[in-house]
């Protein structure tokens, strides 16, 4: 199947709109400020530079390039270029599901708090509410609690909007609306940060979020959390960046577009720290509490310090509210719809089966799960599942691409696809990025992971949960893999675009 039976971006600029707002989501409103705090602020900045550019262009370049060649999705992309690696093809587009089921929940409580910015529905204490009135969070990850309405409607209409844009295609459904959202997505960052900094005591927070400790560069910590930020904010190992390369016209500069891709991701992610640190050291001044009191981890800095913040700002603090989840909400959707869209390429590639109903089975199934997400236990759930499929499967999908293409198929072939159509050429230390770095840093970050594991359960959960929500699913999700990849899908696939 070509390229252009398939769809097309209609310019280059959709298209890198697109793959920025596919890097660009909640985690680099939320976790990267948070990150940069936690490891001494501008010292942080130096190791993930590094490993934005040693780990996460060169794989977004390898992504890119790999669907752009075949002219496929992963699951054709790695069945064309050997089809032992079929399975991996399946295992990176399912772990994006996977995310995508409780990832539409998370967009759905940002939708939730917009409307709460109106009146700060949210009251004085921020963390009962977020907790209580709003999740209702349960006791156990066993005990559901019932739904939460709220909760379901909103991720119900996330669903719907998902649906909706990726039914509509390439040019008429992704490419029309990031074209929208990610420029009101940057100007709303823009506007906060701008009345972040202006705030009495703004000062205070940057310091805490910029002050360098340069002593810290050699604590080898900083140097994990660094990488694995760099890896999971840029979504590589997702299959996403190889099915919109697929997209890709046969001339394009596919090494220019992945530098800008991830320059504009890791620029957002440092924009929203100064936007969500101004505002944190506001709060501090405000109240006389010690920063590290106001401060808050993952998303306790978003649903409970901020809109405490929001609610002590002097002049119209429901506007800042609802930027500040307006963004959230289309940083999430940008995001969402590009897992939706590596998922359904993948079953459109493999079956050549009409893309509307192919994107509303999808949905459809997916929007079922996430029911579950939407109960009292869907927080203690979430957080396992998203523990396990970030710390296995995608960094073990994001070793298995590495190993594939730098030992299997052979890095040069890449290289010798995207240099002819790049403006900039790259040389050899692309190939030691990809077949020697990339997966010398995910088998360390994997093993870290796997001890911890080993030492006590994650998150202090019970034994049955992290069994079931998290090896069990993640095994599942494995075999799953093999068998998608075991089948043969490929008699009528025609040839991929300069072959192997």
């Amino acid at each position: 199947m070509e390229n252009e039976s398939r769809g097309q971006w209609g310019s280059r600029v959709g298209f890198v709109l697109s793959a920025i707002g596919s890097a660009v989501g909640l985690g680099n409103i939320w976790r990267f400020p948070y990150m940069t705090y936690k490891n001494d602020g501008g010292a942080f900045l130096i190791p993930y530079l590094i490993a934005v550019l040693t780990v996460g262009i060169p794989l977004i370049i390898l992504e890119v390039s790999l669907g752009h060649k075949t002219g496929g999705s992963a699951p054709t992309a790695f069945s064309k270029i050997d089809k032992r690696f079929s399975w991996l093809g399946w295992w990176q587009p399912l772990n994006s599901l996977i995310i995508l089921v409780y990832y539409s929940v998370i967009i759905g409580w940002a939708l939730n708090y917009i409307v709460f910015s109106f009146t700060q529905a949210w009251g004085t204490d921020t963390n009962a509410f977020f907790f209580g009135t709003f999740l209702g969070v349960t006791d156990s990850p066993f005990n559901l609690g019932g739904i939460k309405w709220p909760i379901f409607i909103a991720m119900t209409i996330i669903w719907f909007v998902d649906w909706y844009i990726v039914y509509n295609g390439v040019q008429n459904g992704i490419e029309k609306y990031n074209k929208i959202m990610m420029p009101a997505l940057f100007i709303m960052m823009i506007i906060l940060m701008i009345r972040g900094v202006t705030l009495p005591g703004a000062a205070v927070g940057l310091e805490q979020y910029l002050h360098p400790d340069f002593s810290k560069i050699f604590n080898g910590q900083v140097w994990i959390d660094a990488f694995g930020q760099a890896f999971f904010s840029l979504s590589v190992a997702m299959g996403v960046y190889c099915a919109y390369g697929s997209y890709l016209p046969q001339k394009s500069d596919i090494v220019n577009n992945a530098f800008i891709t991830g320059f504009a991701d890791t620029g957002f992610a440092f924009l929203s720290g100064l936007a969500v640190f101004s505002i944190l050291g506001f709060m501090a001044t405000e109240s006389g509490a010690p920063f590290d009191q106001i401060v808050a981890q993952s998303m306790g800095l978003a649903f409970v310090a901020f809109p405490r913040g929001i609610s002590m700002m002097p002049f119209l603090p429901w506007l800042f509210g609802m930027m500040f989840f307006g963004c959230l909400l289309f940083g999430g959707l940008t995001s969402s719809i590009s897992m939706v869209e590596a998922f359904a390429s993948g079953v459109i590639d493999k079956t050549h089966g009409d893309r509307r109903k192919i994107v509303t089975w999808t949905c459809l199934i997916g929007w079922l799960v996430s029911i579950l997400f939407s109960t009292g236990a869907g927080l203690l759930i979430l957080d396992i599942v998203d523990h396990f499929v970030n710390a296995y499967g995608v960094v073990l999908a994001g070793l298995g691409e590495a190993i594939a293409i730098g030992y299997f198929y052979g890095t040069n072939k890449i290289r010798e696809h995207f240099n002819p159509i790049s403006d900039y050429k790259i040389g050899t230390w692309w190939d030691i990025m990809v077949k020697y770095w990339a997966p010398f840093i995910m088998i360390i970050m994997s093993v870290i992971n796997l001890v911890a594991e080993l030492k006590a359960p994650y998150g202090g959960y019970p034994f049955s949960a992290i069994l079931l929500l998290g090896w069990v699913l993640m095994a599942a999700d494995l075999i799953a893999s093999f068998i998608l990849g075991s089948r043969d899908w490929e008699k009528n696939i025609s040839t991929s675009r300069g072959g192997k």
